[in-house]
C-alpha cells in the first residue's frame, strides 16, 4: 500500500496502517533528529509526530509527497521538545556529541575519514552513492528511494544493507591505520 493510501487507511482508524507508516518512515526520521538533538529526545519526538500524524490524516489532502508532511510535522515536534527541555538544562548537562560540540581535531578526522569510506564506494552518482545520497544524506524514506532510482524496495534495503556494511569496514580500517 503507498503512503497515501495509508494516510487515507489510518483517517478511517485503520491501526495496522499507521504501523506500517510508523515502520517505513521513523527510522530516516530518527537519523535526521539525532543530527540535532539529544538522543534521548528523538523517541519521544517521533512518538509524538506520529501521533500528530494520526490526527490530522484526515486533513492531509495529498498534495506533495507524505514523508516531507510527516517531517515538517516532526521538526515542529523536535522544536516544541527543545524549547519546553533545552531550558532545563544547564551547559554541563548538554550533550557533548551535538553538531559544533566536539574538538575540531576530531571533527575533521571524522569528516575526512567519512568521506574516505564513501569514495571508496564509487565516484559521485554511482549506484552506491546515490543510495547514500537519497536514504541518508536526503533522508529519503525506502519508498521514495526506490521510486527515484527506478528498483524495487527489496533492492534499495539489501543494497542499504550491504552499503552500511561497506562503510562500517572502511571507518574502522581508516581508524586503525
Amino acid at each position: 500500500m503507498d503512503e497515501n493510501a495509508l494516510l487515507k487507511a489510518i483517517a478511517g482508524g485503520d491501526d495496522l496502517a499507521l504501523r506500517q507508516l510508523f515502520e517505513g518512515n521513523a527510522p530516516w526520521m530518527a537519523a535526521r533528529l539525532r543530527r540535532s538533538m539529544p538522543a534521548d529526545a528523538v523517541e519521544d519526538v517521533l512518538q509524538n509526530t506520529f501521533i500528530a500524524a494520526w490526527k490530522g490524516a484526515p486533513r492531509f489532502k495529498g498534495e506533495g509527497l507524505v514523508g516531507a508532511w510527516l517531517w515538517g510535522i516532526a521538526r515542529r515536534q523536535a522544536a516544541m521538545w527543545l524549547r519546553k527541555h533545552e531550558q532545563r538544562r544547564t551547559e554541563s548537562e548538554l550533550p557533548t556529541d551535538l553538531p559544533g560540540r566536539s574538538d575540531p581535531a576530531t571533527s575533521a578526522a571524522n569528516s575526512t575519514d567519512l568521506q574516505r569510506a564513501l569514495d571508496g564506494l564509487g565516484p559521485p552518482g554511482s549506484e552506491h552513492r546515490e543510495l547514500v545520497r537519497l536514504l541518508w544524506a536526503e533522508g529519503h524514506s525506502v519508498a521514495e528511494t526506490a521510486s527515484c532510482l527506478g528498483i524495487p524496495e527489496g533492492t534499495v534495503k539489501s543494497r542499504a544493507f550491504r552499503v552500511r556494511r561497506l562503510l562500517k569496514a572502511a571507518l574502522q580500517q581508516g581508524g586503525t591505520q
